[in-house]
């Protein structure tokens, strides 16, 4: 369970004294340290372009790795083909950092859903930064010199049985081939696989969540975290609710950073350590068996710091 150091925000309070970074003792440099932001495209309006300037800024200060996007990466219907004119305007032309030119772990959302989802692993055919091998795929922390660490990214939207409806058209006609009983055979064998200690799920839709829009989700919450509690996942990290929170319950913790650009209102939940409706990410840092938390603001203020207990 993550162990808050530092003041915890509720309810959307603004910081009033700086929050000092969590920092090895001997000064050692982290093992990894990453980004993560979710609920973002809106052609750099609604804060979305502040959030991306005070992402470049925190990645460099940090060394970061990668950033983890948690889906609803394109407003409000995604994008319909690799060439969609959003992938300039909402993409390329908004994170333009050198340190965001990165690698870029994607999710789908579901308004990424409203559009064309194959799009987005196409453009991950012909780009640099944009990381989507499949619909759900796991990234080896091996792989980025972070053996410590297995991440797992996930597609919630055909899990969530409204979607299968025909509420919405656009989301329903891309989601009824999509197979949510393989997806979560699938999780279930990499996260039993997994032999690192810390092991951390990623989706869109919330689990648990005081945003005020979407809340739990009840399929979620079924279906995805039973896997989480049996194979002792550290964490779930979602969009979805438009807020920054970090709630602590069930065994592991929650990690909501839907706030890439517009936000909305958010309440204290039981488990809640932290929760502030400000535009804003999140930067993660390993070192060793040891993770924390820090979540940014917009003009790129440190709002909040929490570490999490080693595990065995």
């Amino acid at each position: 369970m993550i162990r808050t150091d530092r003041r915890t925000l509720l309810g959307g309070l603004a910081a009033t004294a700086a929050v000092a970074p969590l920092a090895r003792l001997d000064g050692a440099e982290p093992t990894l340290t990453f980004l993560v932001v979710g609920d973002w495209g809106r052609d750099g309006t609604e804060h979305q372009r502040d959030v991306a300037d005070a992402m470049g800024r925190v990645a460099a200060e940090s060394g970061a790795r990668f950033v983890l996007s948690v889906g609803d990466n394109f407003y409000e219907s995604g994008v319909q083909s690799a060439d969609d004119e959003q992938w300039r305007t909402s993409f390329e032309q908004v994170y333009t950092a050198p340190s965001l030119q990165i690698p870029w772990f994607v999710a789908l959302g579901n308004h990424d859903y409203r559009g064309n989802p194959q799009a987005q692993l196409d453009y991950a055919a012909r780009s640099k930064r944009w990381k989507m091998p499949r619909r759900y795929y796991h990234v080896s922390g091996a792989s980025l010199g972070a053996p410590e660490l297995d991440l797992f990214v996930i597609d919630t939207t055909p899990v969530v049985n409204k979607y299968r409806k025909p509420v919405d058209a656009l989301i329903s006609a891309n989601v009824v081939s999509q197979d949510p009983e393989a997806q979560l055979a699938w999780l279930d064998q990499a996260l039993a696989a997994s032999t690192a200690p810390i092991k951390l799920v990623a989706g869109h839709h919330t689990l648990r969540s005081g945003g005020s829009v979407h809340g739990d989700t009840p399929e979620i919450v079924e279906r995805v975290l039973p896997l989480l509690q049996r194979h002792r996942a550290a964490a779930y990290i979602n969009g979805h609710d438009h807020d920054l929170q970090h709630i602590g319950t069930d065994g592991l913790d929650y990690l909501c950073c839907g706030a890439g650009s517009q936000v909305r209102p958010v309440k204290p939940v039981e488990g809640t350590r932290f929760c502030a409706a400000r535009s804003g990410f999140a930067l993660l840092r390993l070192d060793g068996r040891q993770l924390a938390a820090e979540f940014h603001g917009y003009t790129g203020q440190r709002l909040y710091a929490s570490s999490l207990s080693q595990r065995a």
